[in-house]
């Protein structure tokens, strides 16, 4: 509807033009708005007021000639107004509203979806966790919105790759090696000093009981730096294969798991620090190799290969984004933890360094969330006495409300994650709110379809025209223009990267369908209306279907 209104008031205004009514056909951009009070109508342009200087008139004088040109007895618009300085308020007719349950009928899954990608190829890496320990609710956030951000991606015709980056080497892998190694020899009956930068975890013990299972006393009879590396190895491995199946636990399942040491084994770092010092951006001072980061508006140089030799994390990052674009991805787009935040500009200017557009970066930061159990924080998990791991939560919540929950707020704001809350089957848990929306309109199409016969599957044009006509309660014509807001929802998420809002329509949308339940019925004694109404309902319950979907949560049919 409002590239329907645009188009109008462009054909107004360039009819204008052409009368030598208006001096130039140059207009500006303008905007097409739904007004915050319904008194002012269903739709506002701010056309006459951004177009008074170009035009050399008075807004209203602007307004009153377009709204000419626009005149009467156009078949959407019921009537216009000019309101305040110039802004041209429209309402429009019900009967224009209808062609969008037909259009959703039309399209079922693929309703909103667009082609704005063009095919782009994108990828997206998310959580990216260290192997050295469980994944937390922080990561979990993390997942959920590096997840639904490559849905709406791919809705909108991007072609989209999820990637998980290991870091499965330097000194926090020789750390997770240590660590299990004194665990096993303390399972052996050995007295040992367990130092404080050892992983403290109750998974070290099992990972080490594992391990003494598996190869006995052998771990004892390597050289302790073989000892350690194998010790890493073992455990690197059974951590990854943990955090692969608690994100599989989340619906999160990526194209590819990437390797830092796989990476540096195959030289790929030494290659990108040779060729930024041949392009003299990498450079030697004091013993170690520095980026000029600086000079890509970093607010320092950075260290890439420490006096002693050690590449630092930075020089695998470079290596790792360089590989990314040599994969031939248009845009790159991580999400981060918000601690993060300092590393976007050395990343990027590893980006611009190599000759790329530091558009093509992209970083989300999702910032904490904190758990809540009655409203009272919660912060000790069941055997890790330290925190609450994100499998915990899982199991006592459920992947739905996980996934929903995270996302009803935009992932630069704090959240607070109520566990009891989550669990509950009443209006107050948000998934639960917007699930029994979708279950009572099955149930209720059901029940038409089993007690009274009534089916919209079987409509012919005359019928459903017939049946459409009756749809003219402002209730109604509510959920169609909430519904007809779906596609440019999911544009606007995918743009800005911003998948909460898919959340905030289905909750918005779910409260409509709750006020227009409660004050109408659907089946009434009256099958030409009871037609249009489950017309209606059934759009509205395919929509809250695709929503859920795409936020990879269920639409279940009871509840």
């Amino acid at each position: 509807m409002k590239e329907i209104l645009r188009q109008l008031v462009l054909d107004a205004a360039s009819a204008a033009f052409l009368n030598k009514e208006y001096i130039t056909r140059d207009f500006p951009v303008f905007t097409i708005e739904e007004p915050k009070a319904a008194a002012h109508g269903d739709l506002s342009t701010n056309f006459a007021m951004v177009s008074a200087k170009e035009l050399k008139l008075a807004p209203r004088k602007i307004a009153e000639t377009l709204l000419r040109h626009i005149g009467d007895g156009h078949p959407l618009i019921e009537k216009t107004e000019i309101a305040g300085p110039g802004f041209i308020n429209f309402f429009i007719r019900p009967s224009a509203w209808h062609p969008v349950l037909t259009e959703i009928h039309a399209k079922d899954t693929t309703y909103g979806h667009s082609a704005i990608g063009n095919g782009l190829k994108v990828q997206v890496e998310f959580v990216s966790a260290n192997p050295t320990g469980p994944l937390h609710v922080g990561h979990g956030r993390g997942a959920i919105v590096g997840d639904t951000a490559a849905a709406l991606l791919s809705t909108c015709g991007y072609e989209v790759h999820r990637e998980y980056y290991i870091n499965d080497a330097g000194r926090q892998i020789q750390t997770l090696g240590l660590s299990v190694l004194l665990r096993c020899r303390e399972l052996a009956g050995h007295l040992i000093e367990f130092p404080e930068e050892c992983y403290q975890g109750y998974y070290i013990k099992d990972i080490a009981a594992d391990l003494r299972r598996e190869k006995g006393e052998q771990i004892f009879s390597l050289p302790e730096p073989e000892a350690i590396a194998f010790c890493s190895r073992f455990a690197a491995d059974r951590m990854i294969i943990e955090i692969r199946n608690v994100l599989t636990s989340l619906g999160i399942e990526f194209d590819n798991w990437y390797s830092e040491q796989a990476m540096v084994d195959s030289g790929k770092v030494e290659s990108a620090i040779e060729k930024f010092k041949n392009q003299k951006v990498i450079y030697e001072k004091d013993g170690a190799l520095w980026f000029h980061t600086s000079a890509f508006g970093d607010e320092k140089d950075r260290v890439v290969v420490r006096n002693n030799g050690q590449a630092t994390y930075f020089a695998s990052d470079i290596a790792y984004h360089q590989d990314k674009l040599e994969r031939g991805f248009d845009r790159i787009i991580d999400v981060w933890g918000a601690d993060h935040h300092g590393y976007i500009p050395r990343i990027r200017a590893a980006i611009e360094a190599a000759g790329k557009d530091k558009s093509q970066f992209t970083v989300i930061l999702t910032q904490l969330v904190n758990l809540l159990r009655q409203g009272v924080p919660v912060s000790m998990g069941k055997r890790s006495g330290q925190f609450i791991t994100l499998k915990e939560v899982i199991d006592e919540v459920g992947r739905d409300a996980v996934r929903f929950i995270f996302l009803t707020r935009n992932y630069d704001s704090p959240l607070d994650f109520d566990l009891d809350v989550a669990k509950q089957k009443t209006n107050d848990n948000p998934v639960y709110y917007v699930q029994y929306v979708h279950a009572r309109i099955y149930s209720i199409l059901r029940k038409a379809k089993e007690e009274n016969a009534l089916t919209i599957t079987g409509l012919d044009d005359r019928a459903l025209a017939d049946s459409l006509a009756m749809i003219r309660e402002p209730e109604e014509i509510r959920l169609i223009k909430h519904l007809a807001r779906y596609p440019e929802t999911l544009r606007q998420a995918a743009e800005l990267m911003e998948p909460h809002r898919v959340a905030f329509f289905l909750m918005e949308l779910a409260g409509d369908f709750h006020a227009y339940y409660n004050k109408h019925r659907v089946l009434t004694e009256d099958p030409v209306l009871a037609a249009g109404r489950l017309y209606l309902i059934s759009a509205v319950r395919k929509i809250i279907r695709n929503g859920l979907t795409l936020l990879g949560v269920s639409a279940p049919e009871t509840m």
